[in-house]
């Protein structure tokens, strides 16, 4: 079964996500510049939010280099000697992910706190002989017997989490590939429905403690921005999303419920204190599909740039594009497919044929989405 979520947010002047020469990124398509956001930043900006924490309730994952750190702290908890578990837990990451850059991992390694907890039980098992070896390290050399048990520790340590948004987002350890999960969750990168304005701010800040006879201001810059309704595009296959979480049909329906909250309520943290740029979704489409048919992305919809027109307004005619997209593509396709949608929107755009599906809250297009799941799985 597949659940795809189209979402229509259009930002106050912003710059929510930079790249290396801090300008709002963009990019082209249609042969137009567009303002871009980037599937990495709304996927962040989605599994930190406290919507989707609060919906599912195995924990959430967490993605660092320092692996060691948790592992440390747990077995310290528990009375062991701090440097003794260091070393301890240095060889067991490093028998677990591959090569280590001093006590940390070479990459970013996403896992769950159920992952990290099963590591700890499995050294708390064999502390007994892990700190016996760890006693005869040497600086920075690690005891062959350490490496040795390290190594029967990782054997015996399956890689499977039950966190969420590890199921969701999935994981690829290139040093490691028993690591790896498939992801169930695809995030495009949001694009403006129209042509981007690409602006900049000039900006002075003055000295409060300069003397009076002084003048000019302490410090300046500039600092670029754009204005822009960005059309969202997510999919989620939901057997994947149950087969990563072990089978549990609870937990994978709860985790698409707090994805769909929290991708309505989420929004980028980059310059929000200088710019305030907190502008909930105009539009919120979501369908659910059996597997009949194909995953369809409306980004199409807006190949040709909206264009407003004399007092026109922008959310309303992307709106009415991404309607009539949908339409010619039921006419082509056929929708025999789909057994769940709702649509819910702000503006006053004629929807077409989806305004048999509109309802007046976000709250209710989440209640349509589960009930189709529900009715999908029986």
């Amino acid at each position: 079964m597949w659940i795809e979520l189209h979402i229509l947010q259009n930002f106050a002047p912003s710059c929510l996500n930079r790249d290396d020469t801090n300008s709002p990124k963009d990019c082209v398509f249609g042969g137009y510049r567009r303002a871009r956001i980037s599937s990495q930043c709304i996927k962040r900006a989605t599994r930190t939010h406290p919507a989707f924490q609060e919906a599912v309730t195995s924990g959430v994952g967490v993605r660092t280099k320092r692996l060691v750190d948790p592992l440390v702290a747990d077995l310290t908890e528990r009375g062991h000697d701090e440097d003794a578990a260091h070393t301890v837990a240095t060889a067991v990451v490093n028998a677990l992910i591959g090569k280590m850059k001093g006590d940390q991992t070479s990459v970013l390694v996403y896992l769950g706190e159920d992952e990290i907890a099963r590591v700890v039980a499995l050294i708390e098992d064999r502390w007994e002989e892990a700190s016996e070896a760890a006693a005869k390290a040497e600086g920075d050399k690690t005891p062959k017997a350490l490496q040795d048990l390290a190594k029967e520790i990782a054997k015996e340590f399956t890689p499977a989490t039950d966190a969420a948004d590890v199921a969701l987002f999935g994981r690829m350890v290139a040093e490691a590939t028993n690591w790896n999960i498939d992801a169930a969750c695809q995030v495009a990168h949001a694009i403006s429905t129209h042509r981007a304005e690409m602006e900049m701010d000039f900006y002075t800040a003055v000295d409060d403690l300069n003397p009076g006879e002084e003048t000019g201001a302490g410090m300046m810059g500039t600092v670029e921005f754009n204005s822009s309704c960005f059309y969202r595009y997510a999919l989620i296959d939901l057997d994947q999303l149950t087969k990563n979480l072990g089978g549990d049909v609870e937990l994978a329906r709860a985790a698409v419920d707090g994805f769909l909250r929290a991708s309505v309520a989420a929004i980028p943290t980059g310059k929000q204190n200088s710019m305030a740029a907190q502008n909930p979704p105009s539009l919120l489409f979501a369908v659910v599909k059996d597997k009949s048919t194909m995953p369809w992305s409306l980004a199409n919809a807006f190949e040709v740039p909206v264009d407003v027109g004399r007092n026109g307004r922008l959310v309303d005619r992307s709106a009415e594009a991404l309607a009539r997209y949908w339409e010619r593509l039921c006419a082509v396709y056929g929708g025999d497919g789909v057994v769940g949608g709702a649509v819910c929107q702000l503006g006053e755009a004629d929807l077409g044929p989806l305004t048999e599906h509109q309802v007046d809250s976000m709250g209710s297009v989440f209640g349509v989405v589960n009930e189709a799941i529900a009715a999908g799985g029986s």
